[in-house]
């Protein structure tokens, strides 16, 4: 669970959101503009912002920018425009996810749960991945002996994706958006040909077991390591790590319900 904020000028949609997602067992605190957020934020500071575009005031894409300098938590943007540029310019402003109005309550629950365990995942030393480990603070990934992988940028986009996102099925198109394309990677066409790639060099680095499995028609899933293999990832030497900034384009799709 988790202190959550609410920024929006519809007081009905505030006092909506403040009672289902306190069910959730979250803590949430509610503004209506700009002053009002800058109030709350001199209080202990939140784990994730929730944030409305067209704010009087100061509008949402603005505020965004200015926490972003400044703060670590996640920024999740709400708007009333179903409208491509909106959406690239808040992702762009540092936001980690960008919804529609009107919304579901479960979407909106489980899209903050993903922001959340994201930004969580980043306070970790390690992330594992099988009997490998992603080391954040320089982007790559080690094997059980501590020997860097020769990957693409891509390829390690493409792991950091599934290792956030253990035992989620994700699709193609949540792939494109999790790890996209950054143009270091020559031979870099699609998702199937890049994971069909990833898992030839995973393998060929003494890994026999598929790590990334595919379901038809739905997209792929990391299941995360076997108990016997976490055992044995407990007793290798750590490296020193700090958590990166991560690509702001990591994001998520989630389930829908009623709308609000």
């Amino acid at each position: 669970m988790a202190d959550i904020i609410v920024v929006d000028d519809d007081p009905s949609l505030r006092a909506m959101l403040e009672d289902g997602l306190s069910l959730a067992g979250h803590t949430i605190r509610t503004a209506g503009d700009a002053p009002a957020l800058e109030k709350l934020l001199a209080r202990p500071a939140p784990e994730l912002v929730v944030l409305d575009v067209g704010l009087p005031g100061e509008d949402g894409f603005s505020i965004a920018r200015r926490l972003r300098l400044s703060h670590g938590f996640g920024i999740i943007m709400l708007t009333g425009a179903d409208d491509l540029i909106d959406k690239i310019t808040g992702l762009e402003a540092g936001a980690d996810d960008y919804m529609t109005k009107p919304f579901s309550l479960r979407e909106l629950s489980a899209r903050m749960d993903a922001v959340l365990r994201r930004r969580r995942v980043l306070d970790a030393e390690i992330l594992p991945f099988g009997v490998f480990s992603l080391d954040l603070k320089n982007w790559r990934l080690l094997d059980a002996n501590g020997i860097e992988l020769p990957l693409f940028p891509t390829e390690i986009d493409l792991i950091a994706a599934f290792a956030m996102n253990v035992g989620r099925m994700l699709s193609r198109d949540e792939i494109l958006r999790l790890a996209p394309a950054h143009g270091e990677d020559p031979m870099d066409r699609s998702i199937d040909t890049r994971i069909t790639r990833l898992r030839r060099k995973l393998k060929s680095a003494n890994h026999d077991c598929d790590l990334i499995q595919t379901s038809r028609g739905k997209g792929y899933m990391y299941r995360g390591p076997s108990r016997a293999i976490q055992l044995t990832a407990t007793t290798q030497r750590a490296v020193p790590r700090q958590p990166p900034s991560l690509s702001q384009s990591l994001r998520e799709a989630a389930g829908n319900s009623l709308a609000i």
